[in-house]
């Protein structure tokens, strides 16, 4: 194989599986294992982007999640294209095929490139000055250019083939992180018994020990302790270990969003493999073991391909065996990057020189390279990276100013440090504190049952980490019920330990220059544009951020945010504390919206309810419309009819003979308990106290503002029983709402609510001769006019199952409404319909039921109701207790506006011209001929042709509706205006006659 800088012996990978792949179109080979950034590496590939806003060109800067330049696309098939994936966590197979981003013609000669020579004109907050002259060029012009330059990466044009899935996990004790602290936490907690879940976002376990060279723990290599560690764990009947896993979201009450993925690192996954899938674990403890990350040095042009940060290079080599160049250049304020050069110097590459802006740091570290003959520069700073396509050098100074050295490299390895990751910690709301010793915020105040462990804590050194995160776990496992543990503390034999650093722009890139120092590299931002924000005024680092972008690329600042806050600090001269901390938000790293939807796509994007006549509906030609998350009939054509012609049959049929109607989506709760009356006269604005029982009653549910919120028939089942019905679309709200006030309103009260909705089927049967239809089938119940009057309800059997037989209408017809348990609903349907063919039933469906309820003046709350309507606008005064002293809503319906002259009233309306239609939502005026703009004094809410009235009528609210009875208004329409006569609501049977039969 070609890969000049696979160096031999080194890494962990095994050089005889190969993989053949392809970056633009250009052939490579790599090894299992790989990432695609180390692949590329160890064939001498740097240059894989372009910034996004200059176009500048970018190399890999790290070997992990928080990369913010390597982002490529990757490509399957023609509909598996996807962008903007970091290839320094896309694992290598054979036949990967990989594309760079945001560039045109080609990587290497980009004609966006020409921005950065333009750069004065797009400097920090430059699109909140510009584009606003002329005005018309917004539209044609800036607003079209700035939308198709937006974004990075190309969205795929063709519907996502993959599936994705997802599962709800409980846990005792859920470890975030799989280095050696998150590794030492898990078995420390498994050994008490408990159920453990331990997630790493890399392919591999181990965190920082697969590159740290010299980590021994128990005797062993620290990676070699790492594996063993993890196939203990997956051995352990009570612990699930997730690899390739991101905790991307930490929300209330221990609940935390992972993503797992599971096929993307497959050459050919089974159809039957999810790609992602999507974990909601809800636990009793949280261990945060999330480590820390490395910064980068801000100087000039330290964006060029080949620098890059030192513990990535320590990756590359330990890890996959590639060396990130041949002769690398080192520029530290710590210790951390002299572990990466004598790594490097002990496989064979040259280290030129390693610039230590330190003035007399001392330790083992220094004085190991020192030893291997490594150049080392203290108090002096790269003032300068070389090249264009690929760093050439770097140019050396004294920190305090001097003569300038060129020194050629073709890597430069730098650190300015490390910063504890405390991302997942503040999404759960705990509040960081700042440590001033160390310049780091670290975890402060807890918010929820979490607790940071080892270097995501500040803390330092890998045996303090291991003895932390072990005591933690045990803890953590003892809190949540675990039993005394049995296994031994890990011991740690030799580690590395890195504090301290800097922050903010290094020598050279200070105060007073104008070089191109990056802070921000996905974003293109410097040090010059954060002080630029605060010299124009943004004092907070909030504004900072959206002034300048600084953090709001896809990596959300993992190696930006610290390097900003403290230059904005310095140039407001006050400490990184008062200038504050960037709010880190879900997700850690993008999520995709596959995982986030799962199966919720296409025919599943809803949930889909249906009931349980909705297969004998189906085989009987029913045509079907979506009622909130439920289907049920429109209308039931015959052979040859329209929707107009089948509806106009059922709504005959019904007032003539009788028809069957499926109204199981009514929303259904029981309120049980000794106060439940009491709860009723509270929620309601009908007194329920003196309602009998086996008796029914139309009830009206206010909002405090005095507004209708539901509306439906409620029957007293016994003393401390009533079976309320809702509105389709307001069940859930309804419950929320009733439980809300009794939870925290009527607390004393002894009451029980539950949705039933699901349990009931409810058949409803309308017309003349539904009595005749449903008698037969009846046990128990004595149905005569006498015994069960209008509204009214009684318990007994029919076919032989439990019934509760509501007589109500909702037609304006002899009614009757059959509630059975669900599970019999399509066979007492089936009876029901058999006895209805002798009568000349026929099955409708919810068009005709809204004609047949218009055609009777009933309104349906939230379609002649907008949510500004109160019971007297809706002509329903004699629905609220007049002698009652409390209610939900009575006080705003005292309120002046509500009892004011000229509100919009709920009234009926006839066309002129009986054959017109009116549009539902048309608006209604006074004067046709008034100038435009109109006044519009109401509107349409429901309108229909009516077979039974020969006729056109609808439903409308007009201001001072009630008293325009007989007046003539109008309905502007673009094919002319239409003439209204306003009338009562009542079109069919006003005395209510037909009730009975």
């Amino acid at each position: 194989m070609n890969a000049a800088f696979r160096i031999s012996g080194a890494g962990r990978l095994s050089q005889a599986k190969t993989a053949s792949f392809s970056f633009d179109d250009k052939p490579y080979v790599g090894i299992e294992g790989d990432t695609l950034a180390s692949a590329l590496l160890a064939n001498g590939v740097h240059l894989v982007g372009r910034s996004f806003k200059y176009h500048r060109p970018r190399g890999f800067l790290s070997a992990g999640a928080e990369e913010p330049n390597a982002l490529v696309q990757i490509v399957r098939d023609d509909a598996r294209k996807t962008p903007n994936v970091r290839a320094t966590v896309q694992e290598l197979f054979d036949g990967l095929t990989a594309n760079s981003q945001n560039r045109w013609p080609s990587l290497a000669f980009d004609v966006g490139a020409l921005n950065d020579l333009a750069s004065p004109m797009f400097s920090a907050g430059f699109y909140y000055k510009t584009f606003m002259w002329p005005k018309w060029a917004w539209k044609d012009l800036y607003e079209p250019k700035i939308r198709a330059a937006a974004g990075l990466g190309v969205s795929p044009d063709k519907p996502d083939p993959d599936h994705y899935a997802a599962r709800y996990a409980h846990c005792e004790v859920l470890v975030l992180g799989g280095g050696a602290a998150g590794i030492a936490a898990a078995l420390a907690a498994a050994e008490t018994g408990v159920r453990v879940i331990l997630a790493d976002e890399q392919a591999e376990f181990g965190g920082s020990l697969r590159f740290e060279s010299g980590a021994r723990i128990d005797g062993h290599d620290g990676y070699a302790w790492a594996k063993a560690a993890i196939a203990k764990l997956k051995a352990m009947d009570n612990v699930r270990v997730l690899s390739r896993t991101t905790a991307f979201g930490y929300y209330a009450q221990n609940f935390v969003g992972l993503v797992e993925r599971v096929s993307d690192h497959l050459k050919s996954p089974g159809r039957e493999l999810a790609r992602e899938r999507l974990w909601q674990v809800r636990a009793k403890r949280v261990v945060i073991a999330t480590g820390a990350i490395e910064r980068h040095m801000v100087f000039a042009n330290n964006d060029r391909p080949g620098v890059m940060l030192a513990s990535a290079a320590r990756i590359y080599l330990n890890q996959y065996g590639v060396a990130v160049g041949r002769n690398v250049g080192v520029y530290t304020a710590n210790d951390s990057a002299y572990a990466a050069a004598i790594d490097l110097k002990k496989a064979g590459i040259n280290i030129a020189a390693i610039i230590d802006l330190r003035d007399n740091p001392s330790g083992a570290v220094i004085d190991e390279a020192r030893a291997l003959g490594i150049e080392i520069n203290f108090g002096r700073a790269v003032v300068s990276a070389g090249g264009k396509l690929r760093v050439s050098s770097m140019t050396v100074q004294p920190k305090n100013g001097g003569g300038e050295r060129t020194i050629p490299v073709d890597a430069i390895l730098m650190s300015a440090g490390w910063t504890p990751s405390v991302h997942l910690f503040s999404q759960s709301r705990g509040k960081v504190a700042f440590n001033d010793e160390t310049k780091r915020f670290v975890p402060g105040t807890y918010a929820q049952d979490c607790v940071s462990v080892g270097a995501c804590n500040g803390t330092d050194g890998l045996a303090a980490s291991v003895d932390e995160a072990y005591a933690a776990g045990a803890k953590a496992a003892k809190e949540a019920g675990g039993k005394v543990g049995k296994g031994g503390k890990p011991k740690v034999d030799a580690g590395e330990s890195w504090s301290r650093g800097m922050l903010g722009a290094a020598p050279g890139a200070g105060p007073g220059t104008t070089v191109k120092a990056f802070v921000d590299f996905q974003n293109d931002v410097t040090a010059k544009d954060i002080r630029q924000a605060v010299h124009e005024g943004m004092h907070s680092i909030e504004h900072v951020k959206r002034f300048t972008t600084n953090g709001m690329a896809t990596d959300q600042g993992k190696t930006s945010n610290m390097h900003g806050l403290a230059i904005a600090a310095e140039t407001l001269g006050k400490p990184i504390p008062q200038v504050g901390l960037t709010t880190f938000r879900a997700p850690y790293t993008p999520v995709t919206f596959g995982s986030i939807v799962g199966h919720a796509r296409g025919a599943l994007f809803d949930p889909t309810r249906r009931t349980a006549t909705h297969g004998w509906a189906a085989s009987h030609g029913a045509v079907f419309e979506d009622v909130g998350h439920w289907k049920r009939a429109w209308y039931f054509p015959k052979a040859g009819e329209d929707m107009h012609a089948a509806v106009d049959r059922e709504c005959v049929t019904v007032r003539k003979a009788a028809g069957l109607f499926d109204a199981s989506t009514l929303g259904k709760i029981e309120v049980v308990g000794p106060d439940a009356a009491k709860f009723m006269e509270l929620l309601y604005t009908n007194p329920w106290e003196k309602l009998e029982t086996g008796r029914c009653r139309y009830g009206i549910m206010l909002r405090e503002d005095g507004f209708i919120y539901d509306d439906g028939v409620v029957g007293r089942l016994a003393s401390d029983r009533f079976h309320v019905t809702t509105t389709t679309g307001g069940a859930p709200r309804v419950m929320n709402h009733m439980e809300d006030y009794l939870q925290t309103e009527f607390p004393h009260l002894n009451v029980w609510l539950t949705s039933i909705t699901e349990q009931w089927a409810v058949i409803a049967v309308q017309g003349p001769k539904s009595r005749e239809i449903i008698a037969p089938l009846v046990e128990g119940i004595d149905m005569s006019d006498e015994a069960m009057p209008h509204m009214s309800v009684r318990e007994g059997k029919i076919c032989g199952v439990p019934t509760r037989l509501f007589r109500m209408s909702f037609t304006g017809e002899r009614g009757f409404e059959v509630n059975v348990p669900a599970d019999y609903g399509e066979a007492v349907w089936e009876a029901l319909w058999a006895e209805g063919q002798k009568h000349g039933a026929t099955a409708y469906g919810t068009e005709t039921m809204h004609v047949l309820r218009a055609e009777k003046g009933y309104i349906i709350v939230g379609q002649d109701t907008d949510g500004t309507v109160t019971p007297n606008d809706a002509g329903l005064d004699w629905a609220v207790g007049k002698k009652k002293t409390d209610f939900v809503g009575i006080r705003g319906l005292t309120r002046p506006d509500l009892v004011a002259k000229g509100r919009k009233q709920l009234v009926g309306l006839k066309t002129r011209d009986p054959k017109v239609v009116l549009e539902e939502g048309a608006q209604i005026v006074a004067d046709p001929k008034q100038s435009i703009p109109m006044k519009m004094i109401g509107h349409v809410t429901s309108s229909y042709w009516s077979e039974n009235c020969g006729r056109s009528i609808a439903l409308a609210l007009v201001a001072g509706g009630r008293d325009r009875i007989g007046q003539t208004l109008y309905v502007p329409m673009p094919s002319g205006t239409i003439e209204v006569e306003v009338t009562g609501m009542v079109f069919v049977d006003e005395k209510g006659e037909r009730l009975n039969g």
